[in-house]
């Protein structure tokens, strides 16, 4: 990011100076001598130590996202939430020998996830404490080994080259332009594993939402693309005053059913079934959700979604959006590296920031579009907006 033009200087004129200074910068960092003489002189060491560092977990960071996959493969968190325990004790435990416990443990506590105790023994770390019992990051884990085959060879995926890739497999829906002609002979099956993921991720977004959002004023909640209800059911115990339905592939609507009336909500809450391309959503709602909808789509279907949400709203309707969004500060890699290329592996949909999602608003009809602060951006942004008058 450059920085902001002095207004006295022309605009030309201020681009050549600072594409001449990048430049510069960019020669200094890239030789060898400068590098040299950064590492060694006392006020820049740190900061050629810093980078040094950052760049090196770059290089590294597929190796440390593994070892995070071996300890809740092993169940390390769960055990070392029993207390502090010997290598010896965790081998066994584990059924590792000795030196790979060791290994691995030492990996552990080099990553935060893992802390030495007293007496030889080790203790969860302060980044694997949260994982204690938490599956909704577990079950994110596991997924990324669906995620990491298709980025094997980046570029082959970049230059379209890919014939087929694990996470369209995955996602059964990405994999088909127009998912009217699909829906029908979408099983129970197919969506099983995806909707038992996007069930355990959806706590920690549903909190988000809930905290950013109050829900007093509405009278009946329509949640779009509501998988199994999870968010729903966080919404009944919330505000136990709302009417409840959501809308969903109709394999997934039946699982939702289910696992509503499991939770003692079928009388306040319904699930339909079909396709937001192609059927009209249910009517009656004066706020609907998308909660990590649209991030799954082109602009095209987007705009397609947002309309249709639109029509199923009353003039004086709200439309809450609620997914991880481009450009969030501090969470920058999140939203355009991580996703874009997690979305670019699946075959459909891009990472949006909040000024992209209110221009497709704006072509779809909302208006007064506010982004709204929420305690954890880098799991979800939340945005909400109203009918236009037109």
């Amino acid at each position: 990011m450059t920085p902001d033009r002095p207004p006295e200087l022309p605009s030309g004129l201020f681009d050549r100076l600072t594409d001449r200074f990048l430049a510069w910068r960019d020669s200094k960092v890239a030789s060898r001598g400068f590098q040299r003489w950064a590492a060694s002189f006392p006020l820049t060491r740190p900061i050629a130590q810093r980078r040094a560092r950052g760049l090196f977990d770059l290089v590294a960071g597929f190796v440390y996202s593994q070892v995070l996959l071996a300890c809740v493969r092993l169940n390390l968190f769960a055990v070392l939430a029993e207390g502090p325990q010997t290598v010896a004790v965790l081998a066994g435990r584990l059924s590792l020998t000795e030196d790979a416990a060791e290994r691995l443990l030492a990996a552990a506590v080099s990553l935060q996830l893992v802390e030495h105790r007293s007496g030889g023994r080790y203790g969860l770390g302060a980044l694997g404490a949260p994982m204690v019992g938490d599956t909704a990051i577990s079950a994110m884990v596991e997924h990324h080994a669906t995620l990491y085959v298709d980025l094997a060879d980046p570029v082959a995926l970049l230059r379209g080259q890919a014939k087929s890739t694990a996470l369209a497999a995955y996602w059964p829906y990405a994999a088909y332009d127009k998912p009217g002609a699909f829906v029908a002979n979408l099983g129970a099956e197919k969506v099983s594993e995806y909707s038992a993921l996007m069930s355990a991720s959806q706590p920690l977004i549903a909190e988000q939402v809930l905290s950013s959002y109050p829900l007093t004023k509405h009278r009946v909640l329509l949640d779009v693309g509501g998988g199994e209800g999870t968010f729903l059911k966080a919404v009944a115990a919330a505000a136990p005053h709302l009417g409840l339905m959501m809308f969903d592939l109709p394999a997934v609507a039946e699982r939702a059913r289910i696992s509503l009336k499991e939770a003692g909500l079928s009388h306040r809450a319904s699930a339909f079934g079909g396709s937001f391309f192609d059927d009209a959503l249910p009517q009656g709602a004066d706020i609907v959700t998308l909660v990590r909808v649209l991030f799954d789509h082109s602009d095209e279907r987007v705009l397609m979604i947002l309309k249709a949400a639109r029509a199923a709203l009353p003039v004086d309707g709200t439309l809450l959006i609620a997914e991880p969004m481009a450009g969030t500060p501090g969470a920058e890699a999140m939203g355009d590296a991580y996703f874009g290329f997690y979305l670019l592996a699946m075959g459909k949909g891009r990472s949006r920031s909040a000024a992209d999602l209110t221009t497709l608003l704006h072509a779809a009809g909302f208006a007064d579009v506010k982004l709204l602060a929420n305690d954890m951006p880098l799991q979800t942004q939340v945005m909400v907006a109203r009918p236009s008058a037109q």
